[in-house]
């Protein structure tokens, strides 16, 4: 457990491990701990990180810079200031916005590959894009509620991750994960996110990609992830039939040892 000060913004982190690093980056109002069934395994074969984005988790409450270019630009320095090169970056939902935001700003200097769960490139159902999560008037219901009603949306948002409704000790161990960030802050970047289209920066993603999808689609549809396969350099799907949002913690067992597989055979 550690901390890195970017400057007015501490980000809390935790490593373990050694060798090849691999770093794994959670959604939006969530933290590093979704990540608690991958590091103690990916840390017996890599420098397992994961990382608290800005203002969520441990991470300071800093009031400002929820975009995904920010959160880009934040994990930047992170990989710079850890020395991590030949990175394996691990995004989930909207850990995977900022990757391909990364991308977008800086190439995929530092990356060996990446992992991609659970994503569209976009959440948001422009003309002629159905795979999104919002639409217009979904997306400010939820804006709403989160300003409003912010345990109900925690609570309901928990619902919609998984395929089976997890345990109440579970479902409190998120809860409480999720209603650490500031309303504030939650509604600027869940706004901010869902508004970017990153089908245009697929093509640019040039280093092997596994992308991870749950069969249950009450988030995001599986055709998703095959869009994200057609449009990618060099990429190929996974489709755990017992998930919904959250394979890593639904089908734990495989989903870190596909993970390695894929890792083991890089170059």
């Amino acid at each position: 457990m550690a901390r890195l000060d970017l400057g007015g913004c501490e980000l809390y982190y935790e490593e373990l491990g050694h060798g090849r690093p691999v770093v794994f980056l959670h959604g939006v109002c969530m933290s590093g701990r979704f990540f608690r069934c991958q590091l103690p395994y990916f840390s017996a074969h890599y420098r397992a990180v994961a990382p608290d984005l800005r203002a969520h988790g441990r991470s300071t409450q800093v009031p400002s810079g929820h975009t995904l270019p920010t959160y880009a630009r934040d994990l930047r320095v992170f990989l710079e200031r850890l020395a991590l090169d030949g990175v394996v970056l691990v995004g989930w939902s909207m850990g995977c916005l900022v990757i391909w935001e990364y991308v977008r700003q800086f190439g995929t200097a530092r990356l060996a590959a990446t992992v991609l769960v659970e994503q569209s490139p976009s959440d948001f159902k422009w003309p002629g894009w159905p795979l999104g999560v919002f639409d217009l008037p979904a997306l400010t219901e939820s804006m709403e509620q989160l300003q409003t009603d912010r345990d109900t949306f925690a609570d309901e948002f928990i619902s919609l991750m998984f395929k089976h409704p997890p345990g109440e000790a579970d479902r409190r161990w998120m809860f409480d994960e999720i209603t650490r960030m500031q309303q504030s802050s939650a509604g600027a970047i869940l706004f901010d996110q869902t508004m970017r289209d990153y089908r245009p920066v697929l093509g640019a993603l040039a280093v092997p990609s596994l992308v991870v999808v749950g069969r249950d689609e009450k988030l995001v549809p599986v055709a998703a992830g095959e869009h994200l396969v057609r449009h990618l350099p060099d990429a190929r799907l996974l489709v755990f039939e017992e998930s919904g949002h959250c394979p890593f913690l639904e089908e734990p067992d495989r989903f870190n040892e596909e993970v390695h597989r894929f890792i083991r055979a890089l170059p």
